[in-house]
């Protein structure tokens, strides 16, 4: 991967302005942490997401396009090989294509809401499921079924979720494709919004899985939401 393509790296932890917001905890950033450049179109769809007066079509339309973005973003880690393709206008020109398969794994219920940008990028991606859920009064993550492909260990892996809170989900999702053989290097964990509480459990409990977010906010609050956040996004994209 061609890492002058990624919005900026950071190799050190250090307290760092993100927008317009400065936060106090201290986030190790890496090659394998990339966040979305924070521009006016980005910042525009992100004031639809966090209105609590958008609607529902306005709220997946924005949902929508952020995905997209963070998702193009997530396929400069897919290897690639050169490949020469003739023209119609009969030239020969340097090109390439990927090198090795990959598939999402949806956290759900709210990763699935990711799966259409990726369909709209890759019409064939092959769409695994893992079902973890948070306990709402320890925090703590709760597994319950997964569906995933049967050769996953030889694919690079899209683990789909919108929100990383404290990464307990996210968490025990890398651990169950770890334990099908899936490799950390392999993972692009893709998020809309994170926190530092969650980036810095994922960077400390597997240092080297690939995290892409189109925005870092402040923290959690008491009940473990990330704050300012946008709510509960499942609700808000699904409408139930």
């Amino acid at each position: 991967m061609n890492f002058l393509q990624l919005t900026f790296i950071i190799k050190s932890k250090f307290l760092y302005k993100l927008g317009d917001n400065m936060f106090s905890e201290m986030i190790e950033k890496d090659a394998k942490t990339i966040v979305l450049e924070q521009t006016a179109f980005l910042k525009v769809l992100f004031g639809k997401l966090r209105d609590e007066n958008t609607n529902i079509e306005q709220f997946r339309f924005a949902a929508d396009r952020i995905i997209y973005l963070l998702l193009q973003r997530g396929f400069d880690f897919i290897p690639v090989n050169p490949k020469m393709v003739h023209t119609a206008t009969g030239f020969d020109v340097d090109a390439c294509e990927f090198s090795q398969d990959f598939c999402s794994v949806a956290i759900l219920r709210s990763g699935e809401a990711m799966e259409k940008s990726l369909l709209d990028l890759w019409k064939t991606t092959i769409l695994g499921k893992i079902l973890v859920q948070r306990d709402e009064e320890t925090l703590e993550p709760k597994f319950f079924f997964s569906k995933i492909p049967k050769d996953i260990s030889k694919r690079h892996v899209f683990l789909l979720d919108p929100m990383l809170a404290t990464g307990g989900s996210a968490g025990m999702a890398i651990k169950l494709l770890k334990e099908q053989g899936v490799l950390e290097e392999k993972i692009i964990f893709v998020t809309l919004i994170s926190c530092p509480e969650g980036i810095n459990r994922l960077r400390r409990e597997y240092p080297n899985i690939n995290i892409i977010t189109a925005c870092i906010d402040e923290g959690l609050n008491d009940k473990g939401y990330i704050v300012p956040g946008l709510g509960d996004f499942g609700d808000r994209y699904f409408g139930v």
